[in-house]
């Protein structure tokens, strides 16, 4: 198990570093995809993808069970912990993205909700929020991890397609999350944390 890990680290980071060598092509080739279908239906997955649904979602899923309460507040430390590294690291690397290179076009409904001044690309904040869930919940939701690894991938993907990240922003971006999700994870397992500050709620 463990070697296996480490290959998928391994092949994760070889993606990462090659990604960049082919970034400007793929956004480019990407966008030669775009129709009125996958517009609106990339569009939705921005939307929902967001940070405050992402957390409502997610919290409520744990809340659905007793058991598994003790998990929101590794959750929301998961997501803290993610928000902060990706702000870091966007505003020290202040890459531009995609639209801001005039690489591609930015679809109008981006432009009018003033997409166009959004903050810097490296790394994809939406992907590092929609990957940093999948530890927990495979541990929880073990039937769900596929699913929810799928929508991450589609999430991750619809960045690209709307020309608002590079491949290696959503590849950095799945690796930062899925590693700060496995932190956290280990953490309370070997602590239990989350377990011990529900229990202290719960008694007053």
């Amino acid at each position: 198990m463990k070697n296996k890990k480490v290959v998928s680290a391994i092949c994760v980071l070889l993606a990462l570093i090659l990604s960049f060598s082919v970034d400007k092509t793929l956004v480019t080739y990407v966008s030669f995809l775009r129709n009125s279908f996958l517009n609106s239906f990339f569009l939705f997955l921005t939307v929902i993808s967001s940070e405050a649904i992402i957390f409502l979602a997610l919290t409520s899923l744990l809340v659905w069970k007793d058991k598994k309460r003790k998990w929101i507040f590794p959750l929301w430390l998961t997501l803290a912990i993610s928000g902060v590294v990706s702000f870091l690291l966007k505003v020290t690397i202040q890459r531009l993205r995609p639209f801001q290179m005039g690489l591609v076009s930015l679809l109008p409904s981006l432009a009018e909700a003033s997409h166009e001044i959004w903050n810097f690309s490296f790394p994809s904040s939406h992907t590092v929020f929609a990957f940093c869930a999948i530890p927990i919940l495979s541990k929880q939701y073990p039937k769900l991890k596929n699913v929810w690894i799928g929508i991450a991938v589609l999430i991750a993907f619809s960045r690209i397609y709307l020309g608002l990240h590079f491949f290696s922003d959503v590849i950095a971006g799945a690796l930062i999350g899925y590693i700060i999700g496995i932190l956290i994870v280990k953490l309370e397992k070997e602590n239990k944390f989350g377990q011990k500050l529900y229990d202290k709620i719960m008694r007053r």
